[in-house]
């Protein structure tokens, strides 16, 4: 199919392969932002194929990942109401919250539902104005204005009966969090082209600048990261920063407008907790005060509910590139996709899940003649 098989074209990958070989001179650290995107470096072994002196870290890039335990917990208090229908995308319905999932929640007589959209939340509004529905409204920019026109829908067509529990982190604020970091091992960004689609990346450029590094805005297939990560390399070793745009057949600089003015017209800026992180000023969105009817936080009266993370899951370590899957005493044993410990195992964005799926978790093969070393 043209635009995706030809951005999976082993030929040009290799190109791109030697075009990073030839560039590298010294060791650099590379952190993609998107969790769809370390799917495609592990799926298609490119963090292997690369050279040894790039080390691929992965970011807090997958939505259901960083989702605070106790916004899970308060979705499932939500839930339990006998009046309340509860709708979520599929990947929430595994999460572990602090004693169990909203999927477990279900099975125990919970009215949770998975939609494909949060307007098909709104139409369940609609149809059942003796129930109240609750979407569980999680994610980066890239959902935000579907949520945002949700809301905007209901109060336009005035069903009352529907309302979210808003949960959504902003990709600019956790990387300033993450280079700020006296432990950062990031050198340069692979951005994440979704997100950039509706923002646009002029919000990058301040942050390139401030911390002297180098953004690539990136695609998801294997030839748009090989691309990427080429563009990220020969900026290092040429020692210059700022933003530069591989994913220009969806990105522009100044992104989605109108969807922009949406964004602003129902969210305001907001702090927010990151699981396994701890709070970002200034990183999330919340409903304005004018869509305070449509907020299911206050309409439930949960926004008490507090939560501890798992002592044996450090997603917070993974999610900001200090370690990587393997490196957990629990992966792959105690934290399995059956029986995860923490977000990053079950969701299908998340690096654990990754790690798991295509066999990072395994020990590999001895090659022959080392069998007595």
């Amino acid at each position: 199919m043209k635009y995706v098989d030809e951005y999976r074209d082993g030929a040009q990958a290799q190109r791109y392969l030697r075009a990073i070989e030839e560039l590298i001179q010294r060791p650099w650290t590379l952190m993609e932002i998107c969790g769809g995107q370390t799917h495609t470096l592990i799926r298609s072994a490119i963090d292997q194929l690369l050279p040894e002196a790039i080390t691929l870290v992965h970011g807090p890039g997958c939505p259901v990942c960083v989702t605070p335990i106790e916004m899970i917990d308060r979705a499932q208090a939500i839930a339990r109401r006998p009046e309340v229908i509860l709708v979520s995308f599929g990947d929430m319905l595994r999460v572990p919250g602090s004693t169990t999932d909203l999927l477990a929640t279900k099975a125990a007589g919970a009215d949770v539902r998975m939609v494909y959209s949060p307007l098909d939340a709104v139409k369940l509004a609609e149809r059942n104005p003796d129930r109240e529905v609750v979407f569980f409204a999680v994610g980066f920019e890239t959902t935000a204005p579907a949520n945002a026109m949700a809301v905007w829908q209901a109060r336009e067509r005035g069903i009352e009966n529907f309302s979210i529990l808003c949960s959504h982190v902003l990709v600019p604020p956790a990387m300033e969090a993450i280079l700020g970091s006296p432990d950062c091992r990031v050198q340069g960004f692979l951005a994440a082209g979704h997100v950039c689609a509706v923002m646009g990346y002029w919000e990058y450029e301040p942050i390139a600048e401030r911390f002297q590094i180098p953004i690539v805005v990136t695609g998801f297939e294997p030839v748009d990261l090989l691309q990427g990560v080429t563009m990220t390399v020969k900026a290092l070793e040429e020692g210059r920063w700022g933003v530069e745009n591989q994913y220009s057949r969806s990105v522009t600089r100044e992104g989605n407008r109108p969807a922009q003015a949406l964004l602003g017209k129902v969210f305001g800026p907001c702090d927010r907790p990151w699981r396994g992180i701890g709070e970002i000023p200034a990183s999330g969105y919340r409903l304005r005060p004018e869509f305070a009817a449509f907020d299911a936080e206050q309409k439930f009266d949960v926004g008490e509910i507090e939560a501890r993370e798992s002592a044996d899951c450090i997603a917070g370590e993974i999610l900001t590139g200090l370690k990587k899957p393997h490196e957990c005493a629990a992966f792959g044993n105690r934290c399995t996709p059956d029986h995860p410990l923490g977000a990053p195992m079950v969701s299908t964005e998340g690096a654990c899940a990754a790690y798991y799926q295509y066999g990072r978790h395994r020990e590999p093969p001895v090659a022959e003649g080392e069998e007595s070393r």
